[in-house]
């Protein structure tokens, strides 16, 4: 079994602190004084943020340990663990970091401090890295072995496959490495966010000198043998051992006397100041390439590593000491994604087959979008919806102008060049890229150049705001004037996500909405100070209060005997005045079902607080992002869809927006097909207990587990089945 030491043993001589760096991280148990908070914001009614979502993770790495998934699925979602916690300490972490090493005494909701915030988030983040590493080996990594697929250490290298191996470094490795001597005449090397690296002691001149070499992020981590060496089985080496094992080729003539893996996660939280942005896209720039030397939050070290090497990086990263964590296995499990690339269908889902809506072409579809309203479901409904609506509007000499908002857009997006098609026949395009959308910065801003570059209306965000919400406008000139057609959607313009999230999109003529998202894009692109909408709900101008007004009205309901309930399904809950408003709908008596993916801060079950309310996650083959809230409204129900979560950031800092689903057919397909299955889930479902902790739902004993994504996947092959005949 793996383990993962917790700090690096005895402490080292510092050198004297700047002034910024005087705090020493102690990480004590001391209590904070009780914050005198009462009634519905008593600290007792919150769970810690930042503890939510290691729980999120835990649910994550469940998967990778639930034999009813195919085995490398399992490996996929160990990658996903990997991917996750170095976000998590990319962002959350570097936050607490940050506020923590400036001397900011900051009080969470649930009464903790930063420091205690961090004693407790970095235990439950060590014992994580530490469970992930056991699921690979002592879990994953055998049963990968029965299936004929094979991981070598170098112990178990025959005197064949290390010649072979040096060919092969010799051809293939050797070329891309460059080891960088660290002394007097060289300064320490930079060292890139998540690279791993290997920091190796060599004597030289009579003295021992050290240098890094860096494991290149280009080459393939796991790397095949040949079958002849291998009795013909399926065996992978990794990109790490090979280096290590032909160091002597980089330092010809020199003695290497060890090398150490170590890898690091810096800061990369941009911060922008309103008044220092002149031109947003050069800010942003500037603002990655001074996150390319942000602060460490974790120093990731081999357990062999000598302390005098680590005392070495630890000097030079300037950190404190509480950043490192000692690991006896691998690092950096992200890489192992790459697996997924073996070819051996049976041990991989079945690839979903997604059905196509549109059956009409070109002008067909916004007839029929203005005869009805048209709702996608992803992955369960092709992305291909999406891009057909598009390409319509490129191809129809009747659109004039066309509007659209892109968040994450991906590499290789066809939407960009269908923008580009519409530009060049002459249509008005005009489009905003948020360029502050965190780790697509630098590939948003290539898009914003090339799109730029067609001749394109191009907007970069708002300074102080990010535009998260997922806006199509199509302006077309018909026969009784000027018609608008709307796409509105809870996921980002990405074809890869959209074939892996779950995500809501809305094809819409009605008036009202498109009216106000033409307003929407006024605000975007202009000057405007619009406060109120005919139907849409838009962060941050009036969502926060209209929801607010909507969860009083369903307790207003619940009081005067009238039929009341809300559903809500989102990513997180976080923010504390909503939680507040929930708890008064509680107390009231309304019945509140949250299916919350990922964080809550909410507690539920708390007697006279929050007895009606019931917290489930879903965890499983597709990530749960779609954000629907559906109100039972004294028997007329309203039910809303769109990018906002109920999190701080997307009720201030963010332009969002919750869009009411009109038409009651979509409407009965959300409530009764999309949120009964996830209500009735047995399979991949979670439920938070009062006490904080999530529980597997079961099913009763003689019913079978019933799993909401594969019923969504049925009932849409189904749907297809019968428009065929």
């Amino acid at each position: 079994m793996a383990v993962i030491e917790d700090g690096v043993g005895r402490p080292r001589r510092r050198r004297t602190p700047k002034p910024s760096e005087a705090r020493v991280l102690q990480f004590t148990p001391a209590p904070l004084p009780e914050r005198q908070r009462s009634g519905l914001e008593a600290p007792a009614l919150y769970i810690n943020r930042e503890l939510s979502w290691l729980a999120f993770n835990e649910r994550v790495l469940a998967q990778a340990l639930d034999v009813d998934h195919p085995l490398l699925e399992r490996v996929k979602f160990l990658a996903i663990v990997g991917l996750n916690l170095d976000e998590f300490f990319m962002v959350r972490v570097a936050t607490l970091l940050r506020k923590f090493r400036a001397g900011l005494e900051d009080v969470s909701p649930d009464g903790l401090s930063t420091e205690q915030q961090l004693r407790l988030v970095r235990d439950r983040a060590v014992a994580m890295l530490n469970d992930q590493a056991s699921c690979w080996t002592d879990t994953l990594r055998p049963l990968l072995a029965q299936e004929g697929i094979h991981f070598l250490e170098p112990a178990g290298y025959t005197p064949e496959i290390v010649d072979h191996l040096a060919k092969y470094f010799a051809a293939q490795i050797s070329p891309v490495l460059t080891p960088l001597a660290f002394d007097p005449g060289h300064p320490f090397p930079y060292i890139s966010n998540r690279s791993k690296n290997l920091a190796v002691a060599v004597r030289y001149g009579g003295r021992t000198r050290f240098a890094r070499v860096k494991v290149p992020d280009v080459l393939p981590r796991f790397i095949a043998l040949p079958p002849a060496l291998t009795q013909g089985r399926l065996t992978f080496v990794f990109l790490e051992d090979v280096i290590r094992q032909n160091l002597a080729a980089l330092f010809p003539g020199v003695q290497v006397k060890g090398a150490y893996l170590f890898r690091i996660v810096r800061d990369t939280d941009m911060v922008i100041q309103e008044d220092e942005a002149d031109d947003l896209l050069e800010t942003v720039d500037r603002g990655l390439r001074q996150l390319r030397h942000g602060a460490l939050s974790l120093l990731q070290v081999e357990a062999g590593m000598p302390r005098r090497v680590l005392n070495v990086l630890v000097e030079n990263f300037e950190v404190e000491e509480e950043v490192v964590v000692r690991t006896a296995d691998r690092m950096s499990y992200s890489d192992w994604m790459e697996l997924l690339a073996i070819h051996r269908p049976e041990i991989k889902d079945v690839p979903a087959s997604p059905r196509f809506v549109w059956q009409e072409e070109g002008e067909a579809i916004f007839q029929r979008i203005r005869h009805r309203d048209q709702l996608v479901h992803h992955p369960f409904d092709s992305f291909a919806a999406v891009e057909t609506f598009l390409e319509a509007a490129v191809d129809d000499p009747q659109v004039i102008a066309i509007k659209m908002t892109l968040y994450r857009i991906g590499a290789d997006s066809p939407l960009v060049d269908l923008l580009i098609r519409a530009a060049e026949a002459g249509k008005q395009v005009a489009v905003l890229v948020e360029l502050k959308a965190r780790f697509d910065e630098r590939n948003n801003i290539q898009w914003a150049n090339r799109l730029e570059g067609a001749g394109i209306h191009v907007v970069y965000g708002l300074v102080n705001l990010k535009t998260h919400c997922k806006l199509c406008l199509v302006v077309r000139k018909e026969t009784g004037g000027i018609r608008r057609y709307a796409h509105l959607s809870t996921g980002n313009y990405n074809a890869g996500t959209a074939r892996v999230y779950t995500d809501i999109g809305l094809f819409t003529a009605r008036e009202a909405i498109v009216d106000d998202v033409t307003e929407v894009f006024n605000y975007l692109t202009g000057y405007s100070n619009k406060k109120e909408y005919q139907a849409l709900l838009v962060a941050p101008v009036n969502l926060r209060k209209s929801f607010v007004d909507l969860v009083e009205r369903e307790a207003a309901h619940r009081r005067a005997g009238r039929p009341a309930r809300m559903i809500f399904k989102m990513n997180a809950v976080t923010d504390p005045a909503m939680i507040r408003s929930l708890y008064q709908a509680s107390q009231a008596g309304v019945p509140i079902d949250l299916i919350a993916r990922g964080v809550c801060c909410l507690r539920p079950g708390v007697p006279g607080v929050s007895e009606t309310i019931t917290v489930r996650s879903i965890v499983g083959r597709f990530l749960e992002h779609s954000r629907i809230y559906y109100f039972e409204n004294g028997g007329e129900p309203e039910v809303y869809v769109g990018s906002a979560d109920l999190m701080e950031r997307n009720l201030d800092r963010r332009v969002e927006i919750l869009c009411p689903v009109k038409d009651p057919g979509l409407r009965d397909y959300l409530r009764g097909v999309v949120l009964d299955a996830y209500l009735r889930d047995t399979d991949r479902a979670s439920v938070l207990g009062t006490d904080g902790r999530y529980e597997r739902i079961r099913p009763t004993e003689g019913e079978s587990a019933f799993n909401a994504q594969r019923h969504l996947v049925e009932w849409h092959a189904a749907q297809d089945a019968v428009g065929e005949q």
